[in-house]
């Protein structure tokens, strides 16, 4: 590996990684789902869920 693909390959990794801590951000339920073609990442997927919690009921 050249020292130019050895930068490129670091800059990949960090926008990899910067990708994966922005899918993660704010998520309260759900998954993260990263894919992996020959040790590399090319694709990251994001499922989220919003919970609703339904109201007491009253008994009288």
């Amino acid at each position: 590996m050249t020292a130019t693909n050895t930068v490129n390959a670091a800059a990949d990794d960090q926008r990899v990684i910067a990708a994966i801590a922005e899918a993660l951000k704010n998520i309260q339920f759900g998954a993260v789902e990263i894919t992996l073609h020959n040790g590399q990442v090319v694709q990251i997927e994001r499922k989220e869920k919003f919970r609703f919690q339904s109201p007491p009921t009253r008994t009288s």
